[in-house]
């Protein structure tokens, strides 16, 4: 198993750009869109995070499948505004998974081993010794590898995309880059929201 994306879909591209030109008038507008519209975007969506100039970014919606290991979950927690709309349960499924199958191939042979043991002798509990199913449960959760991938489906938007891009293009995690080359492919996002200009 490894990091992927897939299924993606963007919400509201259009009507977000024609919403950046609002603080300039009286009216909506919701005429066709036109080069100005995407220009304005352009210069507005490029602006210093935090200038507030880019917060039409926010209606840009993006929605998504990620698959992930525990290690990359851990650090795209700290974005508040990539939301897990459902994901895959450990608690509901560990026990179905291949554990080995549904980790990243750099995971520890040993400790795959070791995790596939523990998997065993929980199995080969009887299901009337409920206390020590709970201990060998807790031992399995606990010694799966951070190397294990889940998946789930995300929400988001172009401003937050925005920022994990800036902060996370030169990452240490391939993950990262992976991420990062993906939303390389979503409409418009490098023109309107400035990050090929770095």
């Amino acid at each position: 198993m490894e990091f992927n994306i897939k299924n993606t879909v963007v919400y509201g591209l259009d009507y977000a750009i024609k919403a950046s030109g609002n603080p300039m008038r009286t009216e909506f507008d919701r005429s066709p869109m036109t080069d100005k519209d995407y220009l304005r975007a352009e210069k507005l969506g490029a602006t210093p995070q935090g200038a507030a100039h880019d917060n039409f970014l926010k209606g840009i919606i993006v929605q998504m499948d990620l698959t992930s290991p525990l290690y990359w979950w851990k650090e795209a927690q700290r974005y508040h505004w990539l939301d897990f709309i459902s994901s895959q349960s450990t608690m509901h499924c560990l026990l179905k998974f291949n554990i080995e199958n549904q980790c990243v191939s750099d995971t520890n042979k040993e400790v795959l081993k070791i995790v596939e043991r523990i998997k065993e002798e929980y199995n080969a509990i009887p299901e009337t010794n409920d206390v020590e199913r709970k201990k060998k449960w807790r031992e399995l959760v606990a010694s799966t590898p951070s190397g294990f991938c889940l998946g789930a489906t995300m929400t988001t938007n172009y401003q937050q995309l925005k920022t994990i891009y800036n902060q996370r293009k030169n990452h240490k995690l391939t993950e990262w880059h992976d991420f990062c080359d993906w939303c390389e492919t979503l409409p418009r996002f490098l023109e309107i929201t400035g990050c090929h200009k770095e």
